[in-house]
């Protein structure tokens, strides 16, 4: 307790991380008027509230760029997430004049069998599993104290609130990732609709430790025409949320997926260290200082900044596939005059059916 306390006081986020907040507010507001209405073409924003930080800059973001008339705050809970996201998301888009529509995903949810999907895995690792339980998963902590690999353990926790953990073997965790990122993939079809049917763009709030980590879902929460954040370190959106003016409930509450019932922070689910110090290391091993020097700025072993950063690292390198655009597999010669000449030399004509063939000359 007393090594975290000399961390925390040892040296300001804002020392290693400091932005120009009013500045960076103008700026991404600019960005977002011109590119909605000139590349874009779109009339406006449609953004996805979860009551976090995050969303609540973006939601902010939006209204200062287009005025808060065009933009839509889409409020999607299912069964399982918390009451408060929606309470704090509607209050926040209410004060910034933002309309707002709730949408249940939960029926959504159970029809592609999401819940039913997760809880087989999760049975066949506790068989007394039942309805009234609640489950998450979550990655070893302390990553500063020990060197520890990313693998995931299933916490369990029983209507009397008795928790019971196990770690997750490889089957049953694929199968409970795949059926819990229906929530994202729903959510962001969701989203497409309403900004469809008002033609309007969908902006997303994934930060830089989420998109750079991986902490995302592909063509879910990773799925989105701008993304006006992405390029902030966590510490650096919550500049941003003081200067917009987003509440302290938001600026304060603990960051969370509200993807397992159970209930789970981000830290304790996949980043395993404080954004506050996380972002520190991150920032200054980006600017080239070694582990020695950042264990030094910041009150830590060398040993324990090389940690962090081969987290980093491994878990950058692991999840370049979820950044990657589809691959495509192009003529050679990149256009299409090497189609034409592949049809004639099979003597097909340009335009009909790979497997159609001229009939023999008689």
């Amino acid at each position: 307790m007393h090594r975290q306390e000399s961390l925390d006081t040892h040296r300001s986020p804002a020392e290693a991380l400091r932005i120009d907040a009013v500045s960076e507010v103008e700026r991404l507001s600019l960005a977002l008027r011109e590119d909605l209405q000139g590349r874009f073409r779109r009339r406006g924003a449609v953004v996805g509230c979860s009551g976090g930080v995050d969303s609540s800059v973006v939601m902010a973001l939006c209204a200062r760029a287009l005025g808060p008339k065009r933009v839509l705050a889409v409020l999607m809970p299912e069964r399982e997430s918390s009451p408060e996201s929606v309470t704090l998301a509607r209050s926040w888009a209410e004060a910034l004049g933002i309309e707002t529509v709730t949408e249940d995903i939960t029926e959504a949810l159970e029809g592609a069998g999401c819940y039913r999907r997760r809880d087989e895995a999760v049975r066949r690792i506790f068989p007394e599993y039942a309805q009234g339980w609640k489950c998450k998963i979550s990655l070893p902590d302390d990553l500063l104290d020990k060197e520890t690999l990313n693998v995931f353990s299933l916490t369990v926790v029983s209507p009397q609130g008795v928790e019971q953990r196990k770690r997750l073997m490889a089957d049953e965790y694929y199968q409970v990732v795949a059926a819990s990122n229906f929530k994202q993939r729903t959510r962001m079809a969701m989203l497409y609709y309403h900004a469809e049917l008002r033609n309007y763009a969908v902006v997303g709030t994934a930060n830089k430790n989420e998109h750079d980590l991986g902490f995302f879902v592909k063509y879910g929460d990773g799925a989105v025409d701008l993304a006006p954040i992405q390029h902030l370190f966590k510490t650096q959106v919550y500049m941003l949320a003081e200067q917009l003016g987003v509440p302290e409930d938001i600026r304060r509450r603990p960051p969370t997926s509200d993807t397992y019932s159970a209930g789970s922070t981000q830290e304790e689910f996949f980043f395993r260290i404080s954004f506050d110090m996380l972002d520190r290391i991150w920032r200054r091993w980006e600017q080239g200082a070694t582990p020695e020097v950042i264990g030094t700025e910041f009150g830590l072993t060398a040993e324990q900044v090389r940690r962090v950063v081969d987290d980093l690292a491994r878990k950058n390198r692991t999840t370049e596939y979820l950044r990657a655009p589809a691959l495509t597999y192009p003529f050679p010669d990149g256009d299409v005059s090497s189609l034409v000449r592949h049809a004639a030399k099979q003597n097909v004509p340009a335009g009909s059916g790979a497997q159609e063939r001229r009939a023999p000359r008689a």
